[in-house]
């Protein structure tokens, strides 16, 4: 009888690098300047370590507090590394990566899973070395402690000018036609990519006249006081 054949793991060549980048704002993926930047800081980077970028992948218009599965460009960086096309997942900075301990330490486990290694540019991120792996997470973990101090004192404010009447946020210019297919399409399970991909195939134009939508702008859709509404008994 013949024994069932192991799936080998495919190892990745050493020094082969997937970059990835990323901007949070429509503004900033409109204007590609925060890209080229991030591209240029991890080129000049790979260059010195002597590696080779083989791929690049990007998210438009994404916050990095998303899980990789809801950013398509993270998806891929990290497919590359688990299929063995790379052996570095490179970043510019560490906040493009994740902007929580939790998020950061998933890509990471995904990566070291894979047999690959994660670094930026600019130092913050090496996990080639046990030392480096340590440093990650105690710095994760001090970026997630100042941003959570800052949205407690954010939300303080908050619930003192709503107590005192108020109106926060901004309603959506949207038509309310537009604001129920997002949050329908949502509630159906659509990812926010597959919604923006819907509405910018059927010319929807966003809430500015714009032409493109991004998986941010849906959530932040989604997440307004006109979805709210819809939502409320």
């Amino acid at each position: 009888m013949t024994a069932p054949r192991t799936r080998r793991r495919r190892t990745a060549p050493a020094g082969t690098v997937v970059a990835y980048v990323r901007v949070s704002t429509d503004e900033q993926a409109a204007s590609g300047a925060g890209l080229d930047a991030q591209r240029a800081a991890i080129e000049a980077e790979a260059q010195r370590r002597g590696w080779t970028i083989t791929e690049s992948y990007a998210d438009e218009g994404l916050s990095g507090s998303l899980d990789a599965a809801d950013r398509p460009g993270l998806a891929a960086a990290l497919e590359a590394v688990q299929t063995g096309r790379a052996a570095v997942l490179m970043v510019a900075k560490s906040d493009r990566l994740a902007r929580n301990l939790r998020a950061l330490l998933d890509v990471i486990d995904r990566a070291e899973r894979a047999g690959g290694s994660l670094a930026a540019a600019d130092g913050s991120i090496d996990t080639s070395t046990a030392a480096g792996r340590f440093q990650t997470q105690i710095m994760g973990g001090v970026a997630e402690l100042e941003r959570a101090l800052i949205s407690d004192r954010t939300k303080a404010a908050l619930a003192v000018k709503k107590a005192q009447g108020v109106r926060l946020g901004r309603p959506s210019a949207l038509p309310a036609e537009v604001v129920a297919r997002i949050v329908a399409e949502r509630a159906d399970g659509a990812a926010w990519q597959r919604i923006a991909d819907g509405l910018n195939a059927d010319g929807v134009p966003t809430a500015q006249g714009g032409s493109k939508w991004y998986p941010a702008t849906v959530r932040k859709v989604a997440l307004g006081q006109d979805a709210a509404g819809l939502q409320s008994p």
